[in-house]
């Protein structure tokens, strides 16, 4: 009897066993949406880990996107080349679009697929187009319209063909990897055209349409795709899905690398840096700002940035701070307004969508820079243009009261409260203690004093 309950245990755990290796493996989902910056790079490659670690059958990017840096796309790239787990890029919902480097991370994906709505295409890193002359009612194309156009292709640099035949190049051999329509790919890359989900297919650039990501899973359960832990069997139809979302690390380095945010950072800490040594000792400007430009510059370093564009910028305010000091009468001030202003448009190197400095932003700050710095000079005009009143030019007209009496002779002197102090006074005219006086002169450490009432009849 014990032999059998023992045998029957021992069928039970092989088959509980038997059950627990069978279930399927989950399906992690990484949302990728907006301009592919350094950021996303970071949040899609520990994405990818986190899918590794975690045992997942299947990674779904599910992308959303204009495009974005060439540097951010490779890293993605070179994450998705060497995942062990499968990546299948998704471009939905309807509506999304994967333009520029979203069509190089859906070439290097294991598996391609779009929403019935989308697109994808227009994958040219530098604009080269060059349009066609019009044509005569005889055929023959307008010879000055051929002109044109021949002296825009001469106008092509050498730098902008090796980067769109670099390009090229790059996304034929993703294409050769994967299996997928090459030559469309080299279009997209040296023509800028698109397609639709439905032409994708057609064309070979895409594995499938899907509504949504279920419906997805479900189309992809028994396929088998080749990645760098070599060729797996998917097997997706009762896998579970969870989602990876990005944390505040993620929120945090995405808006730290957002041209706007940096270069609002960089002029945070200039002003901090500028009050703390124009007014020494309040340390917390000074520690503010150099914190906010040590941010900003992290921030600059991990973007495409102009330099002409960072010298005109830090030119420009060096010019707004000097003319709160030196009477330029405005020269330097405007001069560091529009230098300002140009380096702060120049400042990001690429024209992706999303990742640029907003001109409403450079007029605004622009604008109240220049109120700041001309705000400081205009007080500090009104104040010089104020009387003095310290000192020994604050004396005059000064009023006090006699302590001891003056005589009213030339040796006659007295002894007077003025202003709090005890003053050594002389008088025309004799005066006893208690008299109000007023001050009419200066000789050394002796004033000349007269009666108050006597100033005051004289005003009158």
């Amino acid at each position: 009897m014990w032999r059998l309950c023992r045998l029957l245990l021992i069928c039970g755990l092989a088959l509980l066993l038997a059950g627990a290796g069978a279930a399927p493996r989950g399906v992690v989902l990484i949302p990728l949406q907006g301009a592919i910056g350094p950021a996303r790079a970071d949040f899609v490659e520990r994405g990818l880990v986190h899918a590794r670690e975690a045992g997942a059958a299947l990674v779904v990017l599910q992308m959303d996107t204009p495009g974005g840096l060439d540097v951010a796309m490779r890293q993605i790239i070179q994450a998705i080349l060497a995942s062990p787990v499968p990546v299948a890029t998704f471009i939905a919902p309807s509506g999304s679009r994967a333009a520029s480097a979203g069509t190089y991370i859906l070439y290097a994906s294991h598996i391609a697929a779009m929403a019935p709505g989308t697109n994808l295409g227009a994958a040219t890193p530098v604009q080269v187009g060059i349009g066609g002359g019009p044509e005569r009612q005889d055929g023959k194309a307008d010879k000055r319209a051929a002109s044109e156009a021949a002296g825009q292709a001469q106008q092509q640099t050498a730098l902008e063909k090796k980067q769109v035949n670099d390009a090229a190049a790059y996304i034929r051999g993703l294409a050769q990897l994967r299996g997928r329509n090459a030559d469309w790919a080299e279009r997209a890359v040296r023509e800028a055209v698109s397609l639709s989900a439905d032409e994708a297919r057609a064309e070979g650039v895409i594995d499938l349409v899907a509504r949504d990501v279920p419906e997805l899973l479900r189309q992809l359960d028994g396929r088998e795709v080749d990645t760098a832990a070599g060729r797996q069997r998917l097997d997706t139809r009762a896998a579970t899905l969870s989602r990876f979302d990005p944390d505040w690390r993620d929120r945090l380095l995405a808006a730290l690398t957002d041209p706007s945010i940096a270069l609002i950072l960089m002029m945070i800490g200039l002003y901090g840096l500028f009050f703390e040594f124009s007014n020494p000792g309040f340390v917390l400007p000074g520690v503010v700002g150099a914190i906010c430009l040590l941010i900003g510059l992290f921030a600059l370093q991990l973007l495409p940035i102009n330099y002409t564009g960072l010298a005109l910028l830090l030119f420009g305010l060096a010019c707004l701070l000097a003319e709160a000091f030196l009477p330029s009468f405005g020269i330097l001030g405007i001069g560091g307004i529009v230098a300002f202003s140009i380096g702060a448009l120049l400042l990001v190197d690429t024209d992706v969508p999303g990742l640029g400095v907003p001109v409403w932003l450079v007029a605004a700050l622009a604008a109240s820079t220049a109120l700041f710095v001309f705000g400081v000079s205009g007080l500090a005009l009104k104040a010089r243009r104020r009387p003095v009143v310290s000192g020994a030019e604050g004396l005059a007209a000064s009023t006090g009261v006699m302590l001891e009496a003056a005589d009213g002779d030339e040796d006659g002197f007295g002894w007077a409260s003025v202003q709090g102090e005890r003053w050594r006074v002389r008088s025309e005219r004799p005066l006893p203690p208690g008299t109000p006086v007023r001050v009419t002169g200066r000789d050394g450490l002796t004033l000349t004093v007269a009666p108050l009432d006597d100033t005051q009849g004289a005003d009158r």
